[in-house]
Parts: structure tokens; C-alpha cells; sequence
């Protein structure tokens, strides 16, 4: 009776109830009501799929995750996590008889464990009870026992001098790091007995057990400089007590790095082989390009099945056959699924154009699942079967109903040097030709990254308030191959602010863009280059910058990226010359005449809030109007959802002032 009463109401939120309906303005709380859907689970029959929703609890003011679930043929979805604060990570067992999720109980206070939702009874019942929570899992080909990420070790206390003695002492949304480090433990599903499989002074994260159940993957990267380098590499072990795990890769490569364009490595059917991914470049940091590996597990040189495409290859699984490898390509401003021949074939494109893709999943069946966007919906789930493409939920049907929507274009032009870039324009709703707007310029962070054909609310909120917005994929960008994405590495703002500048040039002679009224922002590496650009040019009116790093000395040791910055930059007392020249917005705070807005929040660790303090100081010493926003107890993105709307708000005033 509860599950139908459930059908039932989606049935009515999802209905066509708003036919007829004039769409309204976007207004900031919207923003609450949108629902984030991710993490597209499909059992392995092709029947079921476990999705989950993100969603505000405004009465707590906080975020909260839910696992639904639906069925293939009806496309009817159901909440099965209702009681649970926060629940995520579904994963089906391969019998299909249980989903487990993550949870951190019916309050939301307790460690992060696992659960499991037994599809029989519809009963859900707690199997683990770690101290320290369990951070990631995957289940075991019998369904009987999972392999568990499990923290070990003594966290920093409130109550004790924080003793620091590793190479990478901080991280941000957990603090200074104490000894503790991630290991394997084995759980009985029966029984909620743990066994430890790994220790030692080194993480280990990733795990993917073999389908023969005699040996599980992972990522790991050992010895006693692990913390200065980003060498990952594949290690297999067997699932009992005191077997000692053997390195698979020797490679200068990081092989599925965790802190990059990685993912689990996956095994083949018949578990001789695992594919991964590799960072093409040895020592480029993030600059480097994720190729797709394919490598025996008796220890045979792998082979790279994507280094003809230049593009970034993300979450290889195969396929039931074994004759394919699915994975994620990121080409210019999205993301689609490949089928790529284990056989090194050329790569075939399988999801619709103009779709980007976050997550996929597949499945024995051969039916597959996504988690797609595009620029005027906000990402659902789709279904490939048959050789057709359907979309399976509308989370956020009856929400997007309601509102009105700017359209969104691509732009292309030349850069000074001639150079094409590309990147998005949105238009207010009700846009009108000839007639000039004041416009925002966005940039994403990264610095490697792009924007791409997606939803976007925090755009849709400005030009429903008037502005024409700007999305630029300068140079240091992916999605436009190697050379594109590594070519600010060591050169950050000299190389991509000219980029941001021709943009705004083709917007004003498209006679689009009022030049008089001219606005600019962003996040991370988004407000480094905001600064950067503010300091070359004096036609922006306004400026918002988030947590971004001008002074670039002052950096060195205090952020959670150190080892990047000497991999990129050197060290500073060995190429001085270099960090200062990329200091240039703080050493050139006197050429900028900008007003600007810094925000940031307070517990950042990945940019610490020193830095938008030192150039709010700056401006505020040369009497440029600024003002200072940080968010108490807030990481390097803003989660609390009074804070995110206080951020929009924020935003509005600011342009507001300025810019109308």
C-alpha cells in the first residue's frame, strides 16, 4: 500500500498538472526546489534502476541524498530510502536480490555505513558498524561479502596538539591529516563480521572485485615518497587474511587517479584482464590527458585503445561479451558514451547529440543506463536499449514547468593570436534582437575543465534578471584535445585572459553586448582568472570573485596542492621568477579599478580564505569599492543552502548595482 501510495504521488508531480500554465521568472528559490540526479545504477537483468536524488531540507537548512529506484518497462520510481537523512552509493548486488547503500543513519549523525534494501520484503537493515565509517565498496561476484574502503588511524583532535610530519598535511572539508589512511577490510554480509586485507602507511582506494571472486583490484600508491607524486598504480590481492597484494603496473603513468580523470579499474568477464585509465603525460598534473588502458592481469604490457581520439576517456566498464569496453568521452562542451572495440577499433558514439553525460551503467541484458543533461533540463535518467534512447525519469518535470527559460547558444571566434575558442552564450528569456544587454562573463574552474551544454541555474537566475552570459572555454580548457588543455600549464592568466577578452570583443560587434555595462566572475581557478583579467583591463563594471589565489608566494604550503604546484611551477626558491610573474593581479592590484565582490568560504583548504582576504585588503587600501563575503564553517564549495542563496542574491545586488 506504501509503495502505490508513493507511485501515486509521482505520478502527480510528474503528470502533466501544469498544462496550460504561463511559465514564471526564475527567482533564487528556485534553487531549492531543484532536484540533482545522479549515480544511475542498473541491476544486472536490466529490470531495475537506483538513481539518486539530491535535495534541500529547508527546515534543517541542509542538502540530503536519496536513493530511488525504478522499473525499466514502466518508468515508475519509488523512494526506498525515506527515513534515512542522507543515503547514496547504490550499488545492486549481483544476484539482484539486495541494494546496498550508504548512510549515515536516520539522523544523519552517525559514521557512514552500509545498508542494505532487501527487493523480497522491501526491509532495510544496517550491515556494517565501523568506528571510523566506510567511505566506498563493491560487492563480491557471490553476493555474500563486499570489500569495504575503510579509514584507519587517528584523525587530528580538538582536544591534542595537531602533530604534522607528511609531505601533504591538509585537505579540504577534512582538515589537517593526522596518520590515518584508507584500507581494504573484507565484510561477511551474513555475519557483520570485518577482516582486514590492508595496512600500512599509504592509501588504498578503488576497489573492484575480480568476476571469478579470486582477486580484487585497487589503486594505491606506496613507498615512502607516496604524498609527493601522483604515480597511482593497479595492485590485485587475494580476498583472504595476510595475502599480500602484488603491484600490477610499473608505469611512470598514475593509473586510475583517484584525484583526477580516473575511476575504478574494471575487470573483464572472464577476469583476465582490467581496464583503467592512465594520465597520457608522466608528471603533467591535471594538464595530462586520461587515455584508456587494457591490461592482462598476468602482467603483460597493457594497450592504450584511445590515443587516436585526443580526447579524455572517464569509467571504462565492459561489456557482458567482453568484445567491448563502454566509456565516457569528454568532446568539446560535453560528455557522451562510447562502445570502444577491445580490439583497438574506432570508438562509436551511442547517446544522442546534444546530450552531455555525468555517470553510466550496464548491464548483463545489454541495456544500459545514464544520467544526461542539456541546457534547458536539468539532469535525469535516460535508458539505451534496443538500439533506441528514452528518458526514464522527470525529477524535476513539473519544476521546469513552471519556469522560463534564456536559450543557449554556441559561440565561436578568434582570439588575438588567432587562436578559435569556443564556449557558450545564454540569452535572456524574451531576448530581443538589436537591442544591446549588459552582460556577465563566467569562468569555470580548473584550471582543466570546460562548460558544457548542461543545465546551468546559477546562469539561468542572471539572464532571467537580464543579462546576456558568457561561457568561455579558454585555452587550458579539455575537450578540445592535449595541446588545448596543457597550453597554460606554467603560464596561468598570460595565456587564457586574452581568450576571455576576445569573447566579450565578438559579443559587443555581434551587437548583442553593451560594452558600457560589462560584468565578469567566477570560482576557483574562475576568480584567479577574473582577477587576472580585471587587472589587464579596465572595461568590466563589476566583478565577483570566489575563492580564487592572486598572490601566488603567499600560496605556497598553506593550500592542499603543493606537490601540483612544484610539478607545475618548481619550487619557489628555485624559480622566484615564476611565481611572482603569476602573482600578477596582487603585485598589479593599483591597475585594477574594478568593483568587486570576493567570497569564500571559511574552512577552505583547497584555496584558503588568506587569499580573497589579501586582495579585498588590496582593493580595499587602493579605495576600489569591495566588499568581503566568507561563510562560516563552509569548505571550498558552498553547500549550506541559506549560504548558496545568500551567494546568488549576492550576485544580483552586486551586477545590479553596477551593471543596470
Amino acid at each position: 500500500m506504501k509503495t502505490i501510495f508513493r507511485l501515486l504521488v509521482l505520478l502527480a508531480l510528474t503528470g502533466p498538472v501544469n498544462a496550460g500554465l504561463t511559465p514564471r521568472p526564475l527567482v533564487v528559490a528556485d534553487l531549492d526546489l531543484l532536484r540533482t540526479v545522479t549515480d544511475a545504477r542498473i541491476s544486472s537483468d536490466g529490470q531495475r534502476v537506483a538513481y539518486t536524488v539530491q535535495s534541500v531540507n529547508s527546515a534543517s537548512d541542509r542538502q540530503e541524498w536519496a536513493v530511488w529506484v525504478l522499473d525499466w518497462d514502466s518508468a515508475s520510481s519509488e523512494e526506498i530510502t525515506a527515513g534515512h537523512a542522507s543515503a547514496y552509493s547504490a550499488r545492486w548486488s549481483p544476484d539482484g536480490k539486495q541494494l546496498a547503500f550508504v548512510s549515515a543513519g536516520h539522523d544523519g549523525n552517525d559514521s557512514n555505513q552500509i545498508w542494505l534494501y532487501d527487493l523480497a520484503t522491501q526491509e532495510i537493515r544496517k550491515a556494517s558498524a565501523i568506528d571510523s565509517g566506510v567511505s566506498d565498496y563493491a560487492w563480491s561476484p557471490d553476493s555474500r561479502h563486499m570489500v569495504l574502503v575503510v579509514e584507519s588511524g587517528r584523525p587530528s583532535s580538538q582536544d591534542a596538539p595537531i602533530v604534522v610530519d607528511r609531505f601533504r598535511f591538509k585537505r579540504d572539508g577534512r582538515g589537517y591529516l593526522g596518520d590515518q589512511r584508507s584500507h581494504l577490510k573484507i565484510l561477511d554480509i551474513a555475519s557483520g563480521e570485518v577482516m582486514p586485507l590492508t595496512s600500512g602507511p599509504y592509501d588504498d582506494v578503488l576497489p573492484a572485485w575480480s568476476p571469478d571472486g579470486s582477486t580484487i583490484a585497487f589503486v594505491s600508491k606506496r613507498g615512502p615518497t607516496a604524498d609527493t607524486h601522483d604515480n597511482w598504480d593497479v595492485y590485485l590481492v587475494e580476498p583472504v587474511r595476510g595475502a599480500e597484494p602484488r603491484r600490477l603496473t610499473h608505469t611512470d603513468y598514475a593509473e586510475s587517479n583517484p584525484e583526477g580523470w580516473g575511476g575504478r579499474p574494471v575487470w573483464s568477464p572472464d577476469s583476465t584482464r582490467l581496464a583503467y585509465t592512465i594520465d597520457r603525460v608522466p608528471g603533467l598534473s591535471y594538464y595530462a590527458q586520461a587515455q584508456l588502458v587494457s591490461m592482462p592481469v598476468s602482467g603483460k604490457s597493457g594497450r592504450t585503445l584511445t590515443a587516436e581520439i585526443d580526447r579524455n576517456t572517464m569509467s571504462p566498464k565492459w561489456s557482458a561479451d567482453g568484445k567491448t569496453i563502454y566509456a565516457l568521452i569528454e568532446d568539446e562542451m560535453l560528455v557522451y558514451l562510447a562502445a570502444i572495440p577491445t580490439d583497438g577499433g574506432k570508438p562509436k558514439r551511442l547517446t544522442p547529440a546534444g546530450k552531455s553525460v555525468r555517470n553510466f551503467d550496464t548491464s548483463d541484458s545489454g541495456r544500459i543506463v545514464v544520467t544526461f543533461g542539456t541546457p534547458d533540463q536539468p539532469y535525469e535518467i535516460g535508458g539505451l536499449g534496443a538500439g533506441e534512447f528514452r528518458q526514464l525519469t522527470t525529477q524535476n518535470g513539473e519544476w521546469r514547468r513552471k519556469v522560463k527559460l534564456g536559450s543557449t547558444e554556441a559561440i565561436e571566434f578568434s582570439s588575438a593570436d588567432g587562436t578559435r575558442i569556443r564556449g557558450l552564450m545564454l540569452k535572456p528569456p524574451g531576448f530581443e534582437s538589436g537591442r544591446r544587454y549588459p552582460s556577465i562573463v563566467r569562468i569555470h574552474g580548473g584550471p582543466v575543465g570546460q562548460f558544457r551544454k548542461e543545465f546551468n541555474f546559477e546562469w539561468q537566475l542572471l539572464a532571467t534578471n537580464g543579462y546576456v552570459v558568457l561561457g568561455v572555454n579558454p585555452r587550458g580548457s579539455s575537450g578540445r584535445g592535449e595541446r588545448f588543455q596543457r597550453a597554460i600549464s606554467g603560464d596561468l592568466g598570460h595565456g587564457d585572459v586574452p581568450d576571455i577578452l576576445a569573447a566579450v570583443d565578438f559579443a559587443v560587434d555581434q551587437g548583442i553586448v553593451d560594452k558600457d555595462r560589462l560584468g565578469i566572475g567566477g570560482w576557483s581557478y574562475g576568480s584567479m582568472l577574473t582577477n587576472y583579467a580585471i587587472a589587464s583591463d579596465t572595461r568590466f563594471k563589476a566583478a565577483t570573485s570566489g575563492a580564487g589565489v592572486s598572490n601566488m608566494l603567499a600560496l605556497y604550503g598553506a593550500d592542499e596542492w603543493v606537490r601540483h604546484w612544484e610539478l607545475e611551477l618548481g619550487r619557489p626558491w628555485e624559480t622566484t621568477e615564476t611565481w611572482l610573474r603569476l602573482s600578477y593581479p596582487f603585485l598589479h592590484a593599483d591597475r585594477i579599478s574594478t568593483p568587486t565582490l570576493f567570497l569564500c568560504g571559511e574552512l577552505d583548504l583547497n584555496v584558503p580564505p588568506a587569499n580573497s582576504e589579501q586582495m579585498y585588503q588590496a582593493l580595499k587600501s587602493l579605495g576600489v569599492d569591495t566588499r568581503l563575503i566568507i561563510y562560516p564553517g563552509e569548505y571550498h564549495n558552498i553547500s549550506r543552502p541559506s549560504f548558496r542563496r545568500d551567494l546568488l542574491e549576492r550576485y544580483l545586488a552586486w551586477y545590479g548595482k553596477y551593471l543596470h
